[in-house]
């Protein structure tokens, strides 16, 4: 690290250009307290180390850019910024997080009463069925029978078995039309 006078108007100032053993130089110097820094406010051993390793890459990328007149300070500077911008995220991430997880036992909840409300109104609507319509489609929805199963425990025809099912599905259908869209 050299150290090089610039002149700006009047004052005289000297900053610094960072070679690579200045630079080794600067790391070894500071790395501990700007990590010590970053833990005490983020209390996160992995996110601190990698912060700080942010702050000194960006030095070492910037390195001919940068005018420094006072290493110290820029370095303190620039991991307390990184520091307040990983803890401004952290909670805007949580706050997502939150709300996501709240949205989800909201939606949850709303589906299950919606759920219930639903399957209260599709067993009224079957016992509001004609006797053997309900019977029928009790029989094939519930039981699980096929319709010629059905023909043949009722003494009906497979034809009539289908009349009643569709019936039930077409009042059903046309009365839940709330809940289909």
């Amino acid at each position: 690290m050299r150290q090089n006078k610039q002149r700006t108007g009047i004052l005289e100032k000297e900053f610094f250009i960072i070679d690579k053993a200045g630079f080794e130089q600067i790391y070894l110097q500071h790395w501990e307290g700007m990590f010590a820094f970053c833990l005490s406010s983020i209390k996160d051993e992995e996110h601190s180390k990698e912060i700080v390793q942010d702050v000194f890459k960006s030095l070492w990328e910037r390195r001919e850019e940068l005018r420094l007149i006072e290493v110290e300070r820029y370095l303190i500077r620039s991991v307390k910024l990184k520091t307040f911008e990983y803890i401004r995220n952290k909670v805007s991430r949580q706050q997502h997080l939150d709300n996501i997880s709240n949205t989800r036992e909201e939606h949850y909840v709303d589906n299950s009463l919606i759920a219930d409300e639903l399957a209260k109104k599709i067993s009224h609507l079957i016992d509001s069925l004609p006797k053997q319509c309900k019977n029928v489609f009790r029989m094939s929805r519930e039981q699980g029978l096929t319709n010629k199963e059905i023909a043949h425990k009722l003494y009906i025809s497979e034809r009539a078995v289908e009349y009643h099912i569709s019936r039930a599905l077409k009042t059903l259908k046309t009365e839940l039309t709330e809940y289909i869209s």
